[in-house]
């Protein structure tokens, strides 16, 4: 297709590949653009050495190194290109730390349309021992600031959509995390008789909602025969009977998630939470793996309870959701293929590709 004359400037946080909320939210929407005659440019703010640092002990100086580098890069990048483009995307932020000079300079002085992206509650502070010095940093305000000098926020449910509106964005639009369910996200979890594995993939940071469920998972395996998988970029300290690990690998991604016949999705009802886009779920049902959740926030939007999993709230819930769906090869391959058109008609690329699209019209 011949160029439209479009150009797109994306600010992304991470380098290309390795965060999930990038990946899913823009990355594997990029050929969209392509088809459309749209061009654009990425310019993350951390290299690949920085993210490679940047969530271990220790390494200060190179940390910080990194991240006054990032704000060099991006100062040059406004002030040499910006003004080139017809859009300039922000998926999350385009500085991790300070107030958000960046997007007042795009908006007040270059006059640029913004299209701000985001699929965490991320205005509200979310501190773990790993990020307390980064987060004391943070101006978690300018979330509100940035809604209102877009020309369109983007949120990845309701929730965040909601605040969206509320702080005065002009104009909001959902668009959940998706998959690409005719070329990666195309096999379906084949279901049988025999011993069962539950498991849960997910970030370093999100590992700390495995305690809401292990004390069930724990209980269970002494009178019934399962693994528990967890697929994570970091390996957790279980007590378990039986359990294995599997680092995360976008390359053997799919292969690793096919090991699951349960998937598990908890979380703790909290306002954090409510902004979560259900990504763990999403993947599950469109690999036909039925899945069990808290009933907090999206999760209650994505699993239909007796259709494609099962929300629960109480330990007690969790048994019996597990005890069933661990007992039941045939329950567990009828609720993974509602699961699968569950994705395909909501949070799929091509269930989502016109309102994506739409964001570079106006």
């Amino acid at each position: 297709m011949p160029g439209t004359g479009k150009k797109v400037l994306f600010l992304l946080p991470y380098p290309a590949g390795r965060a999930p909320s990038q990946r899913f939210r823009v990355e594997n929407l990029l050929f969209l653009l392509d088809a459309a005659g749209i061009r654009y440019t990425l310019r993350p703010f951390m290299t690949p050495a920085v993210w490679e640092v940047l969530y271990k002990g220790g390494s200060l100086p190179q940390k910080a190194a990194g991240i006054v580098n990032g704000y060099l890069r991006r100062w040059k990048t406004l002030l040499t290109e910006a003004r080139h483009y017809d859009w300039v995307f922000i998926h999350r932020e385009a500085a991790p730390l300070g107030p958000p000079l960046f997007e007042w300079y795009l908006k007040k002085v270059l006059g640029k349309k913004i299209i701000y992206d985001f699929d965490d509650a991320i205005w509200i502070p979310n501190t773990s021992a790993q990020n307390r010095l980064a987060a004391s940093l943070k101006a978690f305000w300018k979330v509100g600031r940035i809604c209102r000098w877009s020309h369109a926020v983007v949120g990845g449910n309701d929730y965040l959509c909601r605040f969206a509106q509320e702080q005065g964005a002009s104009q909001v639009r959902r668009i959940p995390t998706v998959v690409d369910t005719a070329q990666r996200y195309n096999q379906l979890k084949q279901h049988h008789d025999g011993k069962v594995t539950v498991g849960w993939t997910g970030s370093h940071s999100t590992l700390k909602y495995l305690d809401e469920v292990l004390p069930v998972i724990a209980r269970l395996q002494e009178d019934l025969d399962f693994t528990f998988l967890v697929i994570a970029d970091k390996k957790p300290e279980l007590s378990l009977r039986d359990w294995r690990f599997v680092p995360w690998n976008a390359t053997t991604e799919i292969e690793d998630l096919l090991q699951i016949d349960i998937g598990l999705m908890p979380l703790t009802a909290d306002p954090w939470s409510e902004g979560k886009c259900g990504f763990k779920l999403i993947q599950y049902l469109s690999l036909g793996i039925p899945a069990v959740a808290s009933p907090v926030g999206v999760n209650k939007d994505i699993v239909v309870p007796g259709e494609n999993g099962f929300l629960a709230q109480t330990a007690a819930d969790w048994e019996l959701a597990l005890r069933q769906l661990i007992a039941d090869a045939g329950l567990r391959r009828q609720l993974g293929a509602a699961g699968r058109q569950t994705i395909e008609n909501q949070y799929s690329i091509t269930a989502n590709a016109a309102t994506f699209l739409n964001l570079f019209e106006s």
